[in-house]
């Protein structure tokens, strides 16, 4: 099982039910060169079963990456496809594989915008932006429940939880929902029955989930869906970049 840890940028693999091998991989998700590099050298020393996308960042002044990416961009969106893409290969070589990509329930404000994924042409919102990423990762699951059947695809909303992200990227937010927030492991309790349990693969693949159960990922009139030819081009421009830094 590989765990994409948020803010710390880390891989975990945890091997067996007990538990007790851990082995721990550094790697900077929003360097895609770096996780080409991470993936190449993982699938020569290990097998995988589960993959849980939970790395991310909300940065709230625009910054780019040393390649020139939009930090947010880089980390929750190309970072979470080139990783995903790449270990596919080693996930279809083994039984009952899962992928799992913590979104948001933020995206739900967002339509699919294909036409400013840098954040280059409008007023530059943290909170936006990371909420657009999350919408991308909805329809990257879904393409790939699509694409490699497999797999058993999965994304979710943890619900509000207080974390070290929420407290320093939403201060005014945590500081106003108080003890109403989640607790970590409350937030965490969906992303294990996705990896584990026996009952989240009776589910079809490329659903949304929040507290254990699918749930649409666009609100009534919210007009938020997007037509196959821009979820496509999403795809393909997500693809250029990830061979430019292979």
């Amino acid at each position: 099982m590989v765990f994409s840890v948020s803010q710390s940028y880390m891989n975990i693999r945890i091997t067996g039910r007990d538990f007790k091998n851990i082995f721990l991989h550094i790697v900077d998700l929003s360097d895609p060169k770096a996780i080409w590099k991470f993936v190449e050298n993982f699938k020569q020393e290990h097998t995988l079963h589960v993959l849980i996308n939970n790395a991310g960042c909300m940065v709230n002044k625009r910054e780019l990456t040393e390649d020139g990416l939009e930090k947010n961009f880089a980390t929750n969106t190309l970072g979470v496809y080139v990783l995903t893409t790449a270990l596919i290969p080693v996930l279809e070589k083994e039984h009952d594989p899962r992928v799992i990509t913590v979104s948001s329930g933020g995206m739900l404000v967002q339509k699919l915008n294909t036409n400013d994924l840098q954040s280059e042409r409008t007023a530059f919102s943290g909170t936006m932006v990371y909420a657009q990423n999350k919408r991308q990762q909805v329809v990257l699951t879904e393409h790939w429940a699509r694409a490699h059947p497999a797999i058993h695809f999965s994304c979710m909303h943890p619900g509000w939880a207080d974390t070290p992200g929420v407290r320093l990227s939403m201060p005014g937010f945590h500081a106003s929902m108080g003890d109403r927030l989640r607790s970590a492991a409350q937030g965490a309790d969906t992303v294990l029955w996705l990896a584990l349990a026996p009952a989240a693969t009776a589910q079809p693949s490329g659903l949304f989930f929040q507290d254990r159960k699918p749930v649409p990922t666009h609100l009534p009139l919210a007009r938020t869906s997007s037509s196959p030819a821009e979820e496509e081009k999403l795809i393909e421009i997500l693809e250029e970049l990830a061979q430019r830094f292979k």
